[in-house]
């Protein structure tokens, strides 16, 4: 290997472990903010948090629309900035998730907060977090179809309120049901997609849509950690953030 080769090779080494939060490397400075390029008026960013939070409240919590309602022990609606430039969206909540009530807080959540702060040097509350179900499946299996259709209504409606600028799907389920395809994660990562938030193709302004692997899948399978901070860089490029530097 070339000189200029091994040293680029070390980089993307250094910048993937430094995604998956390696503790063996230096740590980057106090997150920067994720700015608006416009910024919002604290009127609006509280309207859009209470309209979020009454759905929540008044409808998720209580929703008996699929089978899950039987199994659950909390939902999971979603967490993070209601003014988010970005969008994760998952596939379901986890054993973790199902008990505390919040997206992302297991050993995948830990891996996600760690894919955003120290990979992408953004905060976690910065961004918007959620899945595409509500509720725990049993054993946590894949979301059902009559699953997806009764909650996807919600998903939404979180996307309208909170209007990202980039959406990224975590996963197959996720990527899959926001794009209407049955395309495998392989091949809709590291390209750019087309959502349109009233769901049918081709009504309203699309968001952009990054498809990457799910953070429990880079946990069983590290050697694509590379691959999944690729796709994070062109998110990062498209909104104009800068990579963290040491």
């Amino acid at each position: 290997m070339e000189r200029a080769e091994l040293i680029q090779a070390l980089k993307d080494r250094f910048e993937s472990d430094a995604f998956l939060g390696a503790a063996s490397l230096p740590v980057f400075g106090e997150p920067e903010p994720v700015m608006h390029r416009v910024p919002m008026a604290d009127d609006e960013i509280e309207r859009r948090r209470v309209a979020l939070q009454v759905i929540d409240d008044s409808e998720v919590k209580g929703c008996t629309q699929c089978g899950l309602a039987e199994t659950r022990t909390k939902t999971a609606f979603g967490v993070g900035a209601p003014n988010a430039r970005i969008m994760f969206v998952g596939e379901a909540p986890g054993h973790d998730e199902d008990v505390q009530g919040e997206p992302f807080v297991g050993k995948a959540g830990q891996l996600l907060t760690k894919m955003i702060e120290a990979g992408m040097g953004l905060k976690r509350a910065d961004v918007y977090i959620c899945n595409i179900l509500k509720c725990r499946p049993p054993n946590n299996r894949n979301p059902a179809p009559d699953e997806v259709l009764a909650c996807r209504n919600y998903l939404w409606r979180q996307i309208e309120i909170v209007q990202p600028e980039v959406i990224i799907a975590l996963g197959a389920p996720a990527a899959q049901t926001l794009l209407n395809t049955r395309e495998g994660i392989g091949r809709l990562r590291s390209e750019w997609h087309d959502f349109y938030p009233s769901g049918t193709t081709g009504v309203g302004d699309p968001i952009p849509l990054m498809p990457t692997y799910h953070p429990a899948y880079l946990l069983r399978s590290p050697d694509e950690k590379n691959k999944a901070w690729a796709d994070l860089k062109l998110v990062m490029s498209r909104l104009g953030l800068p990579l963290p530097t040491r």
